[in-house]
């Protein structure tokens, strides 16, 4: 049986607002993250990923509130991410109506997070999110919103994230992070044929073409993407229709 392919719009979330920048800078408003997911269900998104890409302390509070309000509003399932840093904070957003919870820049300084967190809660409630920059001509780890590169490569530090129990790989390639020509196919390819757990390609999204490019050249299960959603350049049902016409298994 062959896994229907997942759209996932990501709303980031800054002050309470969904903000989208162009590889990871230049922010600008995109809209009420509430009014967004729910227009989203609507459309027939698969699922919805927030990210609190300013996670101070005050912020974690505003946006746990948040994600209660959506979780009443929404019956898709959906991933929060941002600062999260332990158990409790998984906790917290998986009893506040989180399906899943993403971790990024912590589980770099503290791989054993990963363990604690599947081992806590399952491995399918624990996405972990890799930003993956081009440094020499080679695909590095990035952390703090992709403020700070490591020496970490990004292949080998998914493994290891596979084997310590992430559920899923949520791959951003920097590089392509809002330019909209297309997806890290290639980056995009070694993963997905390398891993066993499901892995969603995220950053270039452009045309539905894009799409349909990154699931039949690569294994990736999932493909996120946010300003052609925010901003209406791509509507989920046509794009749907488009990737059916194309013989790829969609959930219309």
């Amino acid at each position: 049986m062959t896994l229907k392919k997942r759209i996932i719009p990501c709303l980031d979330i800054k002050d309470g607002q969904t903000v989208k920048g162009v590889n990871f800078v230049d922010i600008q408003k995109a809209g009420d993250p509430l009014e967004l997911a729910k227009r989203y269900v609507k459309e027939g998104a698969d699922e919805l990923v927030f990210l609190d890409i300013t996670a101070t302390v005050e912020g974690r509070k505003t946006f746990t509130e948040l994600v209660k309000r959506i979780s009443k509003e929404i019956n898709i399932p959906f991933t929060v991410g941002g600062g999260i840093g332990t158990v409790d904070d998984a906790r917290n957003l998986l009893r506040a109506g989180a399906d899943k919870v993403s971790i990024n820049s912590a589980a770099v300084k503290n791989p054993q997070l990963i363990r604690e967190i599947s081992t806590e809660f399952g491995s399918q409630f624990l996405v972990v999110a890799i930003d993956a920059g081009l440094v020499d001509n080679e695909w590095k780890v990035f952390v703090k919103g992709g403020r700070e590169s490591t020496e970490l490569d990004v292949l080998k530090w998914a493994k290891k994230a596979e084997k310590l129990g992430a559920g899923e790989i949520l791959l951003t390639s920097m590089q392509h992070d809002g330019t909209k020509d297309g997806f890290a196919i290639e980056l995009t390819r070694q993963l997905t044929d390398q891993l066993s757990i499901p892995v969603i390609a995220s950053g270039g999204a452009g045309a539905k073409a894009h799409f349909s490019d990154v699931f039949k050249q690569t294994n990736a299960t999932g493909a996120l993407a946010a300003s052609v959603f925010h901003f209406g350049e791509i509507a989920i049902p046509e794009l749907k229709s488009y990737l059916k016409s194309e013989q790829l298994e969609v959930r219309i």
